[in-house]
């Protein structure tokens, strides 16, 4: 008996051993895991990209942003009709299995025209946040770094364009130089300058009296090196957020210009021009003004959400 009891109590120490030696390894290895998240280096990409994609409401506007983009690139070979395809039968008729999400006042499918109109309010937002970001980099960068009368000068000559707000300076701009795809582009563009320029001036004035800028200076580095190496790179991360942001809101206004006929116009299917088109007949055909309304909501709001993230990747002490 004694030999069977050394036996059973020899059986239960393994089992405490094996058991316990898994608990150690659970332990160390929830400690490993969450060390290699924390190890990351604040503002690398690796950091960026941990955050964004542990962000839920950025993976979703994401998602939507490129689904987006792939269906308005794919249209022509997903849709049955085309965006000025009439079918004046169903004209201003509701959803159906014809016509997915129902035609307009012309009998034009509007599944059709609303993905491929997605393709110039992505346009018109990409565009005209590019023009504003190279110019209102450049001039921010100048005007901070080196300060004194050519500060004063750019600032004031900014002052001129905020001293209106962006949307009726667009439409003044489209106004007298005329509607249209590039116009409407060159009018956001413009209108965005003074917001980047400013915040990248606060920046560079921030970082300009550090410890590696005067190194530079102080062996003679070229100027134009010294704001391109040195300066731009180390005060870009307000910049992208900011761009996100742009981009939404130049695609808003995008369509708020078509909407009021200053933008892309008809026969076009920008979505704000299907707005305009479709506002005599929101009573009887409510189809027509939420569709292409869902999906301006979709396109600010994904962008929205992405911006968010990137704030919150870039400057982790907004995150609380």
């Amino acid at each position: 008996m004694s030999r069977v009891e050394n036996v059973g109590a020899e059986k239960e120490v393994g089992k405490e051993k094996k058991h316990g030696g898994h608990g150690k390894m659970g332990r160390h290895g929830g400690r490993g895991h969450k060390k290699s998240s924390e190890s990351l280096k604040p503002g690398s990409l690796a950091y960026i990209w941990h955050s964004i994609s542990h962000n839920k409401g950025a993976v979703m506007g994401m998602v939507l942003i490129v689904l987006i983009v792939l269906l308005s690139i794919l249209s022509p070979y997903l849709c049955r009709w085309g965006y000025a395809e009439l079918d004046v039968l169903n004209a201003k008729s509701g959803p159906s299995l014809t016509h997915l999400l129902g035609c307009d006042e012309l009998g034009r499918d509007l599944l059709s025209r609303v993905l491929y109109g997605a393709r110039y309010t992505l346009y018109i937002g990409l565009a005209g946040t590019a023009l504003s970001v190279v110019i209102g980099v450049t001039l921010g960068a100048i005007a901070g770094y080196f300060g004194g009368l050519v500060d004063s000068c750019v600032m004031r000559f900014l002052d001129v364009f905020q001293a209106f707000p962006q949307l009726i300076l667009a439409m003044a701009f489209c106004a007298v130089f005329g509607s249209g795809l590039n116009n409407c582009v060159a009018a956001l563009g413009l209108t965005g300058i003074a917001g980047f320029a400013r915040l990248m001036r606060a920046n560079i004035l921030r970082i300009r009296d550090m410890e590696y800028i005067e190194a530079s200076v102080s062996i003679n580095c070229p100027t134009r090196k010294i704001i391109t190496g040195h300066i731009i790179p180390n005060a870009v991360s307000p910049i992208i957020v900011e761009i996100a942001m742009s981009i939404s809101r130049n695609g808003l206004a995008s369509s708020s210009l078509s909407f009021l006929g200053l933008g892309v116009r008809p026969p076009y299917p920008e979505w704000g021009a299907m707005l305009a088109g479709a506002r005599n007949y929101i009573r009887d055909c409510p189809h027509m003004v939420i569709v292409p309304g869902v999906f301006i909501v979709i396109c600010v709001l994904s962008f929205n959400l992405i911006g968010d993230a990137l704030r919150d990747a870039l400057d982790p002490k907004l995150k609380k």
